[in-house]
């Protein structure tokens, strides 16, 4: 967790961000792994376009929708196997997830402006921490939500969890990510959001689930974000 303190002058200013598709391309593995997981039980994978479709959701959500008829058991074994292809693919490093360029600056730049961060994300706390440390992201955050401990979007339990976390109220917290399920999260939450175009969805879809605006690289990201809560865009009467 983050060592920020902010000042009790202000309100505390809240960005949570997704992972995958937002901080971080790791579509090459989640492919991958995917493919490898339905290879495994001999069952036809999902083509690479489907499969980056429901990344954002949490990994049973995602399988579910992947492979609809199946029974739990096999579900369940789809979902192991993913999470053993996944890590395995990173220890090998066989394929990549690298950080998006500008990402790590941004960060820097928000927090140095005070802002406080989080992660909202549909990986599982093992797979968070992995990417964390693997980017030296550790210690940045003062709030870290996955679909472990809450229902995955684009129920709102990630974002109150945040909130709370971090002693920010909803008029004060915008929420960061690539997909409709991230805009759909903060919606529901009654946060603002702020969508990035450079992950799975596109910046059309990212605008009718609820983006108050959608930004082509992380230099515009600032910005967006001043000018977001500036409106009042994540007013506690909800966007």
């Amino acid at each position: 967790m983050s060592d920020f303190d902010p000042s009790p002058l202000e309100p505390p200013r809240l960005a949570v961000f997704d992972m995958d598709g937002t901080l971080v391309d790791s579509q090459h593995m989640i492919v991958a792994a995917m493919a490898e997981a339905f290879n495994a039980l001999g069952l036809a994978p999902p083509s690479p376009a489907r499969t980056r479709r429901v990344v954002g959701l949490s990994l049973g959500a995602a399988i579910a929708s992947l492979a609809p008829g199946l029974g739990a058991d096999q579900l369940a074994r789809l979902e192991g196997g993913y999470r053993d292809a996944f890590f395995a693919l990173r220890e090998a490093g066989e394929v990549a997830e690298v950080p998006f360029e500008g990402a790590l600056e941004a960060l820097d730049a928000l927090a140095g402006a005070g802002w406080m961060l989080g992660i909202a994300t549909g990986k599982s706390a093992r797979g968070l921490h992995a990417t964390l440390d693997r980017f030296g992201l550790g210690g940045r955050f003062v709030t870290l939500q996955t679909a472990d401990t809450a229902p995955g979007k684009p129920a709102p339990d990630m974002l109150l969890r945040a909130m709370a976390e971090a002693g920010a109220a909803a008029g004060a917290t915008v929420m960061i990510g690539d997909t409709s399920f991230d805009m759909e999260m903060a919606r529901n939450a009654r946060v603002a959001g702020i969508g990035v175009d450079w992950g799975y969805h596109d910046a059309h879809e990212l605008m009718a689930a609820g983006a108050r605006q959608v930004v082509a690289e992380f230099a515009d990201l600032h910005p967006a974000l001043d000018a977001v809560l500036g409106a009042g865009a994540g007013s506690e009467d909800g966007p």
